[in-house]
This record gives C-alpha cells, sequence and structure tokens, in this order.
C-alpha cells in the first residue's frame, strides 16, 4: 500500500506542468566573451533590439541610448543583440564590432556580441522571443532594430518593428505602462497583419 502511494506521489510530481520559460532561462554572450544570463535582468523591463550598424535604421542607436536614459532609474534596460542576418550590414570581426559599440558610440546600454536572430542558425533566446506564433509578438524577425519588450516577469509583451522608431509615441506609452506594471497585451495577431518584407518595406 505505501508503496502503492508512493508510485503515485510521483507519477503526480511528473505529471504536473512545467513552468512556462521566460527570458530568464537564456544567456548571450558579451563583446569580452563572457557568458551573461539574462536572469541577471530580473525585475527589469527589457527592449531587446537585433542592432546593426551599417543598416538604414542605425540612427536608432542613439535613441534606444535615450530611452534607456530617461527611462533607467524606472527600471529599464536596453538589450543591444548584433546580428549580420539582413544585407550583411553587421560585418567584420568580432572586435571591429566591440570597438563600434563601445568605444566610438560609447552607448549607455549592453551590447552583447553577434548571434543570428532567424533560421537554422537562431540563437536559442530569439527562438523564445518570437516562438509563440498566435501572440502578436511571435513570427520570425524580418529585419534589424526590431524591439522586444520584456516586462519584470521575463515575459515578452510586446513588439515592435523596425520602421517604428524607439522615441515613437507608442512605444514611449507601453515602456510607461509595462514599468507601472499595467500593460494589457493585445489580442492575439492575424497573420496577414504583420509586414514580411525587407529592409525596403520597412523604411515606409
Amino acid at each position: 500500500m505505501v508503496a502503492y502511494w508512493f508510485s503515485l506521489g510521483v507519477g503526480s510530481l511528473f505529471a504536473a506542468e512545467k513552468p512556462a520559460k521566460t527570458v530568464y532561462d537564456y544567456a548571450l554572450v558579451d563583446l569580452n566573451g563572457k557568458e551573461v544570463s539574462l536572469s541577471a535582468y530580473k525585475g527589469k523591463v527589457l527592449v531587446i533590439v537585433n542592432l546593426a550598424r551599417q543598416s538604414i535604421f542605425n540612427a536608432q542607436n542613439a535613441m534606444l541610448d535615450e530611452i534607456q536614459k530617461n527611462y533607467k532609474d524606472q527600471g529599464l534596460v536596453v538589450v543591444g543583440v548584433p546580428s549580420n542576418d539582413f544585407g550583411a550590414q553587421e560585418p567584420g570581426t568580432d572586435a571591429d564590432v566591440q570597438k563600434v559599440y563601445t568605444k566610438d558610440l560609447q552607448l549607455g546600454f549592453p551590447v552583447f556580441a553577434r548571434v543570428s536572430v532567424r533560421g537554422k542558425d537562431q540563437a536559442a533566446l530569439y527562438a523564445f522571443l518570437t516562438g509563440d506564433k498566435k501572440a502578436s509578438t511571435g513570427g520570425d524577425v524580418h529585419w534589424s532594430y526590431t524591439k522586444f519588450v520584456v516586462d519584470r516577469t521575463g515575459k515578452v509583451v510586446a513588439r515592435f518593428e523596425p520602421h517604428i522608431l524607439p522615441n515613437a509615441p507608442q512605444v514611449r506609452v507601453t515602456l510607461e505602462d509595462v514599468l507601472a506594471g499595467k500593460f494589457k497585451p493585445p489580442a492575439p495577431k492575424e497573420d496577414d497583419k504583420k509586414d514580411g518584407g525587407g529592409e525596403e518595406n520597412m523604411a515606409r
């Protein structure tokens, strides 16, 4: 009888639903080659954005730096993730990338090593960010400077495409609502609403 109840207890443990993954289950490598768990940012609101220094959207680096400064004291952290996936616009060696973001631009937010944000070499973090196809945040990244907003519990709650500037009113309102804990995610998207074009379409 004891063995019976023990087996039931073990079975229930295995049957229990696993906790949903959050951004804290993933890591990036910094520009010095050190792995950094995103759990280091627990309790913060994150804006995760794929950078490319030769993109026509690269003026957004300064805007991202601005929102980092404006909302830092409220708990916001911009996380820059360089990627060479689109138009080979983040070329060169890792040392080249490091020089641009740490010495030339001197950005006030953390910038990590290059990753692939889509395709067969997609980083695990980006598989998580884009994985919920029914959510408004899901679906492949289509170009550089796609911005994901993560709330203080590590959940992806909003996404802005490259043509939406970091200082746009809808971004500002979203960030302030997420920081205040009163943001309500939009209804599930319809597949045909997302613009799937390249850089030319994103610039419209």
